[in-house]
C-alpha cells in the first residue's frame, strides 16, 4: 500500500501552558464571547455579514448612569455633553441625548449633525481650532456656547457679532501644566504665561461677547486623576480672579474629557481593566478641587464634562472571521482576518482584546493577527496568546466603540454594516454596508 507523503512543516518551539503554574499562577482557560446582549455572534454574522460592528444600548446606558452617579453624588450641578468626534452615528448620539447629554462638537459638520438630531443650539458646546465664518455665524444664530481657541478666532467673533448685531455666548479653552507629558498646549490659551487672562480681559471689554464659562481639555487617555484636580484648581483660580476684577460670576467650568477606558495601551505591563481609574476616582479628584477652592459654595458653577471614550468603548464590538492561518519565516504563527486597520484605527494605540466566539482549545500559542489589506502595517495584534482556530471561525474584538467608526477608512474594501442591539434585545442596522453604488455616487465622469 502506498502512503501519501506528509507535507513538511518547519519545527517550532512553543511555550507549554497546560497544567504548569507560572509566576502569575495556574493557567486560565481562554475567554470567549459567544453572544452579545443575548444574541449569538454566529446569528449576527449570518444575518448582517462579516466583518460587523455591534453596539450595545444596554451597556451605553449602564456606563452613562455610572458616570452620572459618580459625579452627581459628589457635586451639586453636573452636565455631560456627548463628544461627537468619538462616535457620531445618529443612533448612538441619540441614546446619549435621550439620557440627558448635551452635544459637544468640533466642526460645522458635527454642529449640523447635532441640530438635525433635534439638539437645541443652546445645548451645543462648540470646540475646536477651526471654525469658519459660516460655522461661527451658525453657532451665534443658534445661541451655542462657543469655546474660543485662539486670538484670531476671538477677533473674528468680535467682528461677526458687530456685523450681525447679536451677542455670542463664549468661553475660552485654557491649556495648562497639570503634570502630564506632553502638555497639550496647541489648543487654547495658556494659563501659566498669562495668555488666558489676557483673552478673558479682551472678552470682558467686547460689547457683544457674553463670557459664560471656562474650558480645558488636558489630553487623552489620562490615567492620573491628580491631573484633573490640578486643572480644576487652576480653572477655579481664574473663576475667582474674574469675580474679583469684574464682580461677575461665570456659569460653568468645563473639564473636557480624556478619561481612560479599560483598553490596554501598547507597551503597558498591566491590562487596562486593572489600571484604568473608575468614574468615582475621576469625580473625587475634580469635585474635591472645586469645593475646596475659594469659590463660595453658593456660587459654585455648573460642572461640564465631555468624556467620550470612557462612555462608549465598552459598548462596541467588531465581529470578524478567520480567512487563513500561516507560519511566518520565523516560525511565528499568524492568521488573517477579514477586518483590518482600515476599520480599527485604535489598533495602532491598543492591544485590543480578541476572542473566539466558542470554547476552543486550552492550548494557546503566540500569534500575530493580520487584517486583509495589502499593506504591511495592517496588524490588528502584534503578539497575542491565542488558541488554534481554523478558516471560517468567528472572532470578537471588544472595546472598539470609541473613534473607530469616525476614523475608519473606505480603503480596498467596503465599510461594513453597523448594528445596535437595543435595550429590548432587538438588533437594528444603524449604518448600512457600503457597495459600489454608494462609493461611485460621489464621483463624476469627465465628458469628452
Amino acid at each position: 500500500m502506498t502512503m501519501e507523503k506528509s507535507t513538511y512543516e518547519k519545527p517550532v518551539i512553543n511555550k507549554i501552558t497546560a497544567g504548569v503554574p507560572s509566576k502569575f499562577g495556574l493557567p486560565v482557560k481562554p475567554k470567549y464571547i459567544a453572544a452579545i446582549d443575548g444574541i449569538a455572534v454566529s446569528a449576527l454574522i449570518e444575518k448582517y455579514g462579516s466583518p460587523l460592528f455591534v453596539f450595545s444600548e444596554k451597556t451605553i446606558k449602564t456606563t452613562y448612569a455610572d458616570a452620572r452617579r459618580a459625579f452627581e453624588t459628589r457635586y451639586p450641578k453636573v452636565q455631560f455633553a456627548w463628544s461627537y468626534k468619538t462616535n457620531y452615528l445618529d443612533a448612538i448620539c441619540s441614546v446619549f441625548h435621550d439620557e440627558g447629554a448635551w452635544a459637544e462638537v468640533v466642526s460645522g459638520f458635527e454642529f449640523e449633525k447635532a441640530l438635525a438630531l433635534g439638539v437645541n443650539g443652546s445645548q451645543i458646546l462648540f470646540n475646536g481650532p477651526e471654525k469658519s465664518v459660516e460655522d461661527l455665524t451658525l453657532a451665534i444664530n443658534h445661541n451655542a456656547c462657543i469655546h474660543i481657541d485662539h486670538f484670531d478666532e476671538l477677533y473674528l467673533l468680535i467682528e461677526l457679532t458687530r456685523k450681525l448685531d447679536k451677542t455670542a455666548r463664549v468661553a475660552i479653552r485654557v491649556n495648562m501644566d497639570t503634570g502630564i507629558y506632553p502638555m497639550w498646549d496647541r489648543f487654547g490659551f495658556n494659563y501659566e504665561n498669562g495668555e488666558a487672562w489676557n483673552a478673558i480681559n479682551r472678552i470682558m471689554l467686547a460689547e457683544k461677547l457674553d463670557l459664560t464659562g471656562l474650558h480645558t481639555h488636558i489630553g487623552t487617555y489620562i490615567m492620573a486623576t491628580t491631573a484633573y484636580a490640578v486643572a480644576a484648581a487652576k480653572l477655579a483660580n481664574l473663576y475667582m480672579a474674574i469675580h474679583r476684577k469684574f464682580n461677575y460670576w461665570l456659569k460653568y467650568l468645563d473639564l473636557g474629557g480624556g478619561f481612560a477606558s479599560k483598553n490596554t495601551l501598547k507597551g503597558s505591563y498591566m491590562p487596562g481593566s486593572e489600571t484604568c481609574p473608575s468614574f468615582d476616582e475621576y469625580a473625587e479628584a475634580i469635585s474635591n478641587a472645586l469645593i475646596s477652592s475659594e469659590i463660595p459654595h453658593e456660587n459654585l458653577p455648573a460642572l461640564f464634562l465631555e468624556t467620550g471614550r470612557a462612555l462608549i468603548d465598552d459598548a462596541g464590538y467588531l465581529l470578524t472571521t478567520v480567512l487563513a492561518n500561516k507560519r511566518l519565516s520565523t516560525g511565528r504563527r499568524s492568521m488573517v482576518i477579514d477586518a483590518g486597520v482600515n476599520l480599527l484605527f485604535t489598533s495602532f494605540w491598543y492591544n485590543l482584546g480578541v476572542y473566539t466566539s466558542n470554547p476552543g482549545s486550552d492550548q494557546v500559542e503566540e500569534t500575530t493577527i493580520y487584517g486583509p489589506l495589502c499593506m504591511n502595517i495592517d496588524v490588528v495584534r502584534d503578539a497575542i496568546n491565542f488558541p488554534h482556530v481554523k478558516t471560517g471561525d468567528q472572532l470578537v474584538i471588544e472595546r472598539v466603540g470609541a473613534y473607530n467608526v469616525t476614523q475608519w477608512m473606505q480603503f480596498i474594501t467596503y465599510r461594513p454594516n453597523v448594528v445596535l442591539i437595543t435595550s429590548n434585545g432587538n438588533a437594528h442596522v444603524i449604518r448600512r454596508k457600503e457597495n459600489l453604488e454608494t462609493i461611485k455616487k460621489q464621483e463624476s465622469k469627465i465628458e469628452k
